[in-house]
């Protein structure tokens, strides 16, 4: 095995059976367009991936690969009446603007093999080993899915979502009831709300002037800097500069290393959370990657987080019930950010950058800027929009240098929950290479339930081996180990 946690060596996806699996029952083919803050997403894919061990269901009992694939097969089937969005087509309608048209095309499910054991896969590294192989690409529809059969008997059980259907709630949501619909003696969870009329906008139009920092349309996109490609005259291609290369990895945090970070940040009596205190760190690990290229003072810094508006849009109805949006299927984020020089972010105490990531997450989880963010797409429809912290404006070009990155809170990712009928899996992550400029990470919880957690994290190459060289303590490359593995 090699120093960065995995077996290293290449290997080769066969792939066997490939079909379409679709709810059994017939369904009238209708529209349904997408909400406005399904409209702030671009056609980007996101990908999620489970590992079992040797499936069993009793500790002498193995299940077969054969006996796996069906079982995901027939509670695909019947899922897939309730999640019926995820069986249909992405469309454009006659404004241009993307409408899901459900007419239960299906999901494409795709069976294969690998020659190589999970305790060697180098799960570190999922560039190499999960993009294109584990996890699958999607062709068409809203959704596919892939079981791959390891040589040790594991199964890598993977999924690709389009992200203008769904957010990480919305994934979670399917995934629970997909296994909960496996597991018929499993209480299933209330089906999915699809109606997109909880979110319409207000009328008259209203929202703060704050959004335009925030949002973005993309007719003002400032485009690409040419500085930033380097032309390959042999191969007569254009190739991104290796250090702005973005690569994914795979990092376990220890519970210990978290609650250091989060008494350092609250050093001055703030009271920051795990995510605050962790996401003010990254921030200062990828600012301080580029002092070391960089000495300009005017250089700036972003970071961002997701904030899901759900449980601000929730309120009781007559019975003290809550209102559908707990069950809405769909994208309900935004994604507020903070702006700094880089010198403020790495020389200030980490206390002080924790503050600033609580300020400007603590403005966007309330109703009203959620409502309002929903009045500002209506109000520049039909023309798309964007978060600015993904791109860059025209009246904003940044100096060189500058450093941006999201973090998305994952710590809902219901891995104790899923487990099909064969134990829980020993491994959970998202995959999302998303192609944006700004990296991303996603922070979720350790299949061992001990607090520690498991670090998607998509950087540029340099801010990688910066974190790597500096922080090698708080982020610890993935191994077997781990998982309990070996």
């Amino acid at each position: 095995m090699d120093a960065d946690g995995g077996a290293g060596r290449e290997y080769v996806v066969k792939s066997g059976k490939r079909e379409v699996v679709a709810a059994p029952l017939p369904m009238q083919e209708h529209w349904l367009p997408l909400s406005n803050l399904d409209l702030l997403l671009p056609p980007l894919d996101v990908g999620v991936f489970f590992c079992y061990a040797n499936p069993t269901t009793t500790a002498s009992q193995r299940l077969g690969y054969g006996s796996v694939v069906g079982v995901l097969k027939a509670a695909l089937t019947q899922a897939l009446v309730s999640y019926y969005a995820l069986a249909g087509e992405v469309v454009q309608n006659s404004a241009g603007e993307p409408e899901l048209l459900c007419n239960n095309r299906g999901v494409d499910f795709i069976e294969a093999f690998v020659d190589v054991e999970l305790r060697h896969l180098n799960l570190y590294n999922p560039d190499d080993t999960v993009e294109g192989k584990l996890v699958p690409t999607k062709k068409r529809g809203v959704l596919a899915v892939q079981a791959t059969e390891l040589k040790c008997g594991g199964i890598v059980v993977a999924c690709m979502f389009d992200h203008r259907i769904a957010d990480a709630y919305s994934v979670n949501m399917f995934m629970v009831f997909w296994v909960q619909t496996a597991r018929t003696a499993a209480p299933i969870s209330l089906p999915p709300s699809f109606c997109h009329s909880l979110l319409n906008p207000r009328h008259p139009l209203c929202f703060d002037p704050s959004l335009d920092c925030m949002y973005i349309p993309v007719s003002a996109l400032y485009p690409p800097p040419n500085h930033k490609l380097q032309v390959d005259e042999q191969c007569e291609t254009v190739t991104l500069r290796d250090n702005d290369r973005l690569l994914s990895h795979l990092y376990y945090v220890t519970a210990a290393k978290l609650s250091e970070l989060q008494q350092s940040a609250c050093s001055n009596g703030s009271n920051s959370t795990k995510l605050e205190s962790f996401s003010a760190f990254l921030w200062r690990m990828v600012a301080e990657s580029s002092v070391v290229d960089n000495d300009d003072n005017k250089t700036m810094s972003r970071m961002g987080i997701m904030v899901d508006g759900r449980c601000r849009l929730m309120s009781q109805g007559k019975d003290n019930k809550p209102t559908p949006m707990s069950s809405y299927f769909g994208n309900v984020l935004s994604v507020p950010f903070g702006e700094k020089r880089v010198r403020e972010v790495v020389e200030k105490p980490l206390s002080w950058v924790a503050d600033v990531v609580h300020e400007f997450v603590e403005r966007a989880a309330t109703k009203e800027h959620f409502l309002d963010l929903v009045d500002w797409v209506e109000e520049h429809q039909p023309v798309p929009a964007l978060a600015r912290i993904f791109c860059k404006p025209v009246i904003e070009e940044e100096e060189d240098g500058s450093t941006a990155l999201v973090v998305s809170f994952g710590q809902r990712f219901p891995v104790i929950e899923m487990d099909f009928g064969w134990g829980k899996p020993v491994l959970e992550s998202y995959h999302f290479p998303w192609g944006s400029k700004a990296g991303y990470v996603m922070p979720m919880p350790s299949p061992l339930s001990n607090g520690d957690w498991v670090v998607y994290l998509h950087l540029p190459r340099s801010e990688v081996a910066f974190i790597k060289s500096h922080a090698p303590t708080v982020f610890r490359p993935l191994i077997p180990h781990h998982l309990n593995l070996l």
